[in-house]
């Protein structure tokens, strides 16, 4: 027998009297029926109705339950589609607040909530054979290695794929390549460690449903932008070690990572989940109070407001989807290890109700409810500022405290180096922080997440290699991904033995990796760019679970991983390339000071800021007397150019044109130097002793 139990918290949860307490929000439904499965989810073997309703919750304790229970819920109420309602009790429903998740959604449309042949009708057939069920999973012990806070200034991230990590990496044991066990592999976090990476940064790791579409295909969505389980890790990057549970192996993960100093941010995606459009299956929220939890076209809520692209939005809006939300996060940050998020299409939290236009709001109730929280207020929060909605450009807008990804920064960089098709000005902006967009409400320019290349788009060495994009094995006719890419095949389209197109293509990647690693902001590195890795020309491998996105460590190139393991050393011995504050555009006697000058050497003007044909110039960290001055030479224009030095003893530390293991370690410089075309140079010079 049920007991009445109480309404919160939400989930699954071990009573303090014994027993497991459940209670879903469920508002709209008329009965909710807890259904109890064997241990692997195939046979449902009792049926309960939960006795109470408290405030839109329905709730009960089960008494002699224990953690590893296997349930699920059946939700009564109205078929009404063209009101927004679609209960159907006939689909065993998972719960959003799973914490393990059991079976897999194989895309049949026994998952569909209508009936296929007439979707205005409900689909009787009943599907607790192979429904998603949740695990009971009890609290986990206090995290064995204390999490991590790196200083903003010393922040570098690196965006990694957990299960393209590893799955071909020599230094795993095979039976833990591709799996969080894997990552956590001392092989793999002594090379992010030993380039100067400080922050590891997972695509989803939260439990997903790929499309059906896909899976008709033989495809699957690997990114994993398709979630369902917000709370529970995702199964496949377990490596399925007996009496090692997916929660038990990430909690590992995020100890070994922790245990170097290192930070752990997770990319979460709270904007829509994988029950996509009216079409799409009944998997969880759609069962359980459709109404509730997603944005309803407010003139036919049949339909679905789609500001994500992916079918759905989840309503931010409403306080108890803001719970919902809420809840995960505390339960990564607190139970998981995890120091930070990356949010995904972020504008869609932060609107309003569709029916009055679902406007951004940068106090909306979820913005709100995380800055005054004492636990995630204090977590690493970073914004994809842009959605598809109505306004979704967002960039610099969310509030103090966040960073966000600068998709200005990147076109920036590639229209500047690869193209000469912005001038000198925007290109400053870029490298000093970007203070268009984020110098405001005390922000620092560290808000800005600087990336040059990121899972959406290009690799860095395609970036160089391709000028079309080649998504042809996506199955979508190479339609999809995005065809305005700022890339350069540098004469020959994808891979050639030709030297001499070899030799422009590595000097450019290793220019563009120093002109983001040396600009002010929180430099973002794209997993694999450090050891030359090709999806060949695909720009949209959100779908390819295979050696498109598998990284090739048997062909890595080490040299390109120790340039970038130097430029990373020399960031951090060169404090001003890493500022934390906004230079001064008038410095104050004594304090330091950013100058930008012409080649000649000379204070750049504005009319040498409006020079569309000139694309060279130098970037002057002026010191108080005591310390280095610092000087980066800039030069994009075909041929080399000559740049006259500041007065002092300058020494040449890194020189992007020349090879990663002929780079100079403190090479002295004329009065005057000629600086190759497409090339960066970095020079320094000591403080006058006698100052």
């Amino acid at each position: 027998m049920l007991g009445h139990g109480t309404p919160y918290p939400l989930g699954a949860s071990v009573a303090l009297e014994g027993g497991i307490n459940f209670a879903i929000a469920a508002p709209r439904a008329d009965a909710v029926y807890l259904c109890l499965f064997d241990g692997l989810g195939l046979h449902e073997q009792q049926r309960l109705r939960l006795p109470a309703c408290t405030d839109g919750v329905w709730h009960g304790r089960l008494p002699s339950a224990r953690a590893g229970l296997v349930y699920g819920y059946r939700v009564h109420g109205p078929w009404a589609p063209a009101q927004g309602d679609r209960f159907n009790p006939a689909k065993l429903l998972l719960d959003p607040y799973a914490r393990e998740v059991v079976g897999r959604y194989d895309g049949s449309d026994i998952f569909l909530g209508h009936d296929p042949a007439d979707p205005s009708r409900r689909d009787t057939r009943d599907n607790a054979s192979v429904a998603l069920k949740a695990r009971v999973v009890a609290d986990a012990p206090p995290l064995a290695e204390p999490c991590s806070r790196i200083a903003a200034s010393n922040r570098v991230l690196y965006e990694l794929h957990v299960g393209s990590q590893t799955r071909l990496h020599p230094g795993v044991p095979p039976e833990l390549r591709g799996s969080f066990a894997g990552l956590a592999h001392p092989s793999v976090l002594d090379h992010l460690q030993g380039l100067g990476v400080t922050t590891l940064s997972l695509m989803p790791v939260q439990f997903r449903a790929d499309e059906a579409r896909l899976q008709k295909l033989g495809l699957s969505n690997h990114w994993g932008y398709t979630p369902i389980g917000w709370f529970a890790p995702e199964q496949r990057y377990a490596s399925g070690r007996a009496g090692v549970s997916p929660t038990q192996e990430f909690r590992a993960l995020a100890d070994a990572i922790h245990a170097r100093g290192m930070e752990l941010v997770i990319d979460v995606v709270y904007n829509h989940s994988a029950e996509t459009d009216e079409a799409g299956p009944t998997l969880s929220l759609r069962g359980i109070d459709n109404a509730l939890y997603y944005h309803l076209r407010p003139d036919e809520p049949s339909l679905y407001e789609n500001w994500t692209g992916c079918g759905n939005c989840l309503n931010l809006s409403e306080p108890r989807v803001v719970q919902l939300v809420m809840d995960s996060l505390r339960h990564w940050a607190t139970q998981m290890g995890v120091d930070g998020f990356r949010f995904d299409l972020a504008p869609v939290l932060a609107r309003g109700p569709a029916r009055s236009g679902g406007e951004f709001d940068p106090h909306a109730p979820l913005l709100a409810a995380i800055a005054q929280d004492p636990v995630l207020s204090q977590c690493l929060l970073i914004a994809e500022p842009w959605d598809i909605g109505p306004g979704g450009y967002r960039l610099g807008e969310f509030p103090p405290g966040w960073l966000e990804w600068n998709d200005r920064f990147r076109d920036t960089q590639r229209a500047f180096w690869l193209h000469r098709a912005v001038g000198r000005g925007a290109l400053a902006q870029r490298l000093a922080g970007s203070s268009d967009a984020f110098q405001r409400n005390g922000r620092a320019p560290t808000a800005s997440v600087n990336f040059v290349t990121a899972h959406d788009g290009f690799t860095l060495r395609d970036l160089v290699s391709y000028d079309e994009r080649h998504n042809e094995a996506n199955g979508e006719h190479n339609r999809d991904g995005h065809g305005h890419n700022l890339s350069r095949n540098c004469g020959v389209e994808g891979d050639t033995d030709d030297p001499h197109v070899l030799a422009e293509r590595a000097r450019l990647a290793r220019t563009l990796l120093a002109a983001l690693l040396l600009s002010q902001g929180t430099p973002m590195l794209l997993a694999g760019d450090e050891i030359g890795h090709t999806q060949r020309g695909n720009n949209n491998a959100y779908c390819q679970d295979n050696d498109i996105t598998w990284l090739d460590w048997t062909r890595a190139d080490l040299r390109l991983a120790g340039y970038v393991a130097r430029v990373l050393a020399l960031r951090r011995e060169a404090r001003p390339l890493a500022r934390a504050h906004w230079w001064p555009a008038r410095a104050e006697p004594g304090e330091p000071a950013l100058h930008w000058l012409d080649p000649q050497g000379r204070p750049m003007t504005g009319s040498d800021w409006d020079d569309a044909e000139s694309h060279a110039l130098a970037m002057l960290f002026d010191a108080p007397s005591r310390e280095p001055r610092w000087l980066l030479l800039i030069n994009a224009q075909a041929a080399p150019v000559r740049f006259a030095l500041p007065p002092g003893v300058w020494r040449l530390r890194l020189a992007s044109d020349a090879e990663p293991d002929s780079q100079p370690q403190s090479s002295p410089l004329a009065d005057a130097v000629d600086v190759p075309g497409g090339s960066l140079w970095l020079a320094c010079a000591s403080p006058d002793p006698n100052a």
